[in-house]
């Protein structure tokens, strides 16, 4: 079974220990959609005193996936304005005025993966978004069928299953996709 809580200021430990295992999202600690390019000029350090600044600001930017009392997964979800840069993307440039939040990255555990915890974390991370009044929540994954590659935005048939549809697809491999709630 998987507890899906809101990542709140007492459990930055937990998703410290969750990240800190290599790999991108040791190093991003989803500053990449904040702030751009730029978190890749920046140390792991700097990333992640920024999200730990994120985090104890609130309200929770995201949750975090629970298995038997260890943090296996995290899902960045917040306004879509809290995330700037992915204004810089044209395949990601807004489809309308609607103040969506956006689901902008992903990071599951190895041993962990393949196991549907992606799929409970996109439901907690719509719970979210519900809770805190948002009229839609997007996604930007990448569509499996036309680009096999690994992803930390998630896979359009996981969101598929969850109730989003596609609104715009400016790309090949990515849609954006949407669910209002």
């Amino acid at each position: 079974m998987t507890e899906i809580v809101p990542l709140t200021p007492d459990l930055w430990p937990a998703l410290e220990e969750l990240l800190d295992h290599g790999g991108p999202a040791a190093r991003c600690w989803c500053m990449a959609w904040r702030i751009g390019p730029g978190y890749r000029r920046r140390t792991a350090e700097q990333n992640r005193a920024d999200l730990h600044d994120v985090v104890a600001a609130g309200p929770p930017p995201g949750v975090l996936a629970f298995r038997e009392g260890v943090a296996v997964g995290w899902c960045q979800i917040t306004p879509r304005q809290d995330v700037p840069a992915i204004d810089r993307q044209w395949r990601l440039r807004r489809v309308d005025a609607v103040p969506v939040w956006a689901i902008t990255c992903f990071y599951v555990r190895k041993g962990h993966r393949r196991a549907g915890v992606m799929a409970d974390l996109i439901a907690g991370a719509v719970d979210l978004a519900r809770e805190a009044g948002a009229p839609a929540v997007e996604a930007y994954p990448l569509d499996g069928t036309v680009s096999p590659s690994a992803t930390s935005t998630g896979y359009a048939t996981t969101f598929s299953a969850a109730g989003f549809v596609e609104v715009a697809r400016r790309s090949p491999e990515r849609p954006v996709m949407r669910l209002l709630l």
